[in-house]
């Protein structure tokens, strides 16, 4: 055997051989610990260590790595954790982060305690917009419900103020540019309500910075009130009040998973979403309701 065929045996070899575990952020994402954008900040800023070494981006991690964060020990590196995940349903008058400088409440006050990892919120809303946030102890199932790609359903229930015509629908359903990128309503339906003070259920792809309120806005309309009703195949429960949570049933924490799975996986295609808007929000999950504490 000449050593240019040698060559390209250790080559062929080398191709085969897959990757040695899981990448660092992948891993601290499913520990809950943030999202893997997050932790790759982590990384960056020298916070996370590797078998006592500063760990760097792109590393990857097998069952016996010992991680550190923050100086906090973690243990073993891959380990399979069992997650969980809750719908919340937020009033106005609450920040989506964990902290605000103005000792404004956040939604994390009112959520459960646990005993290890934290709640990563699925997306979010501002200030003044109410209804459904998903939230998960698995920063990798947060990270792929919120990538692009995912392409998951948000539906919204909105009231305008202004006159709204019909060219007005047609135009954030055919796309406005803000921001320099295309933005549109996937799906409008008139709700209720007459002349200037008027409801609409409208639907998004992708949940960007005050999306609703700006395309309503680029029509010379102004939102008044705004709520989520539903994520995916997820609807807010009636019974649910502002401000409590409650347990997502176990067939449709799964479906989570697929959609989250099928967002990166092309060949499989997407989950199957309601066709039409579902204007009856009493389906809920048959679990207890847990009130804040």
């Amino acid at each position: 055997m000449s050593i240019n065929d040698a060559y390209e045996n250790v080559l062929s070899n080398l191709e085969k051989t897959p990757p040695y575990g899981e990448k660092l952020q992948k891993v601290l994402a499913r520990r809950g610990l943030g999202s893997r954008r997050e932790i790759e900040t982590w990384i960056s800023s020298r916070r996370v260590l590797v078998n006592g070494e500063v760990a760097k981006l792109g590393d990857r991690i097998g069952p016996d790595d010992y991680l550190t964060v923050d100086g906090q020990q973690l243990g073993g590196g891959i380990v399979e954790q069992k997650h969980r995940c809750i719908i919340y349903h937020k009033p106005v008058g609450q920040i989506c982060s964990r902290k605000d400088p103005k000792n404004r409440k956040t939604v994390f006050d009112d959520l459960p305690k646990l005993g290890s990892g934290r709640w990563i919120s699925v997306g979010r809303l501002d200030y003044n917009t109410s209804g459904i946030i998903l939230f998960t102890t698995d920063g990798d199932l947060a990270h792929s419900l919120m990538h692009p790609s995912s392409k998951i359903e948000r539906e919204y229930i909105v009231r305008i103020r202004g006159q709204v015509k019909k060219e007005h629908l047609e135009n954030m359903a055919e796309g406005i540019i803000l921001d320099n990128r295309l933005a549109r309503f996937s799906d409008i339906q008139y709700g209720s309500g007459e002349g200037s003070n008027s409801w609409f259920y409208v639907v998004l792809m992708e949940g960007r910075n005050r999306e609703v309120r700006r395309l309503w806005e680029s029509q010379g309309l102004s939102v008044s009130r705004l709520k989520r009703v539903r994520f995916g195949p997820i609807i807010i429960p009636s019974k649910l009040k502002q401000g409590n949570w409650m347990e997502i049933s176990s067939p449709m924490s799964k479906q989570l998973y697929e959609m989250a799975s099928s967002s990166f996986d092309k060949g499989k295609g997407d989950i199957k979403q309601p066709k039409k808007m579902n204007k009856s929000f009493n389906i809920r999950p048959d679990k207890k309701i847990n009130k804040k504490r």
